[in-house]
């Protein structure tokens, strides 16, 4: 498939690159997070996974809205307030499921801010559960549900259309024995358009399907799921008894793993995003990264921009 050669309008800034707990992770002294630690300049620091959109530079949606939203907003001069009083050029945010590290931010955007918030009815449900986001007021925060197949425009020249993604519920929501790699309303991810292009933005995925396969086929760009190298990655590290795969996310190397799935797939750009601290892919110049970068896989840090 070729890809058009109409300009690429929809700009997107990735917020935050990392999994949750940020890297390094403030309690790890993993391997890689002593690099960290240490100073070491091969491995940048990185806050939790978000990005913004926008379609004119002016106006922004959010999708997710880490802890650390505040500090993101600071490093990205574009969402910076403007004119006098208070003003915020973000109009929207967008939830892919309700992990602390995807909802967290919304806490900190609590100062009689007018904007929308979508997501869907599973995850309204589990935000709307817990009190503490009762200072989103209704009066000022739309929460607005979102529904598979249905586009629409979280800001203004920008269609998201969210799909199913296999995964997880929430850590905090787990009981009994857990479907790691259900599909339904607790993952989602987003396809993102101007009208030209598309991107695709799926930060957690237990598994590949042949559904999500035909999604991502010839897409312009897509962010996936790079949360750990090998399966037992936490494990070997010393730093956790769980699996990627318990975890709801694919290992990127490995005859399972994401890079052999999107082998055959064509991909304009192919980003690793969401990436724990324990990954050593996080190091530049280690094999794995190497190893990736051979695959035509980027891997995404802080700051990076896809624009056209």
């Amino acid at each position: 498939m070729k890809m058009p050669d109409h300009p690429f309008h929809l700009r997107l800034v990735v917020l935050g690159s990392a999994a949750g707990g940020g890297f390094p992770q403030w309690n790890c002294r993993c391997p890689v997070c002593t690099l960290a630690w240490e100073g070491d300049p091969r491995v940048r620091r990185r806050t939790q996974t978000s990005v913004a959109v926008s379609a004119d530079g002016e106006r922004w949606a959010l999708v997710n809205c880490a802890p650390e939203v505040l500090s993101q907003i600071q490093a990205v001069p574009a969402l910076h307030p403007r004119g006098c009083g208070r003003h915020t050029p973000i109009e929207s945010v967008l939830l892919t499921n309700a992990d602390i590290d995807h909802i967290a931010g919304l806490l900190s955007l609590r100062e009689a801010q007018p904007f929308s918030l979508y997501a869907t009815g599973a995850v309204h449900d589990t935000i709307r559960a817990n009190s503490a986001f009762d200072v989103l007021a209704p009066g000022v925060v739309d929460r607005r549900p979102v529904a598979f197949g249905v586009p629409f425009e979280p800001v203004a020249g920008v269609t998201a259309e969210i799909f199913p993604v296999p995964g997880k519920v929430a850590l905090y929501l787990e009981r009994g024995e857990v479907e790691t790699a259900a599909e339904g309303e607790q993952t989602v991810g987003v396809e993102l358009g101007d009208g030209t292009r598309r991107v695709l933005f799926i930060p957690g995925c237990a598994r590949m399907t042949d559904t999500l396969r035909a999604r991502i086929e010839g897409a312009d760009a897509v962010l996936f799921d790079g949360t750990v190298w090998r399966d037992d990655e936490m494990i070997a590290a010393g730093v956790g008894s769980k699996t990627g795969r318990r975890m709801g996310h694919m290992a990127m190397s490995g005859a399972e793993g994401s890079m052999a799935a999107f082998a055959d797939l064509r991909v304009g750009r192919k980003i690793y995003i969401h990436i724990n601290n324990t990954n050593p892919v996080l190091v530049e110049g280690s094999p794995e990264r190497h190893a990736t970068n051979r695959a035509g896989w980027e891997i995404a840090g802080d700051g990076m921009e896809i624009a056209g």
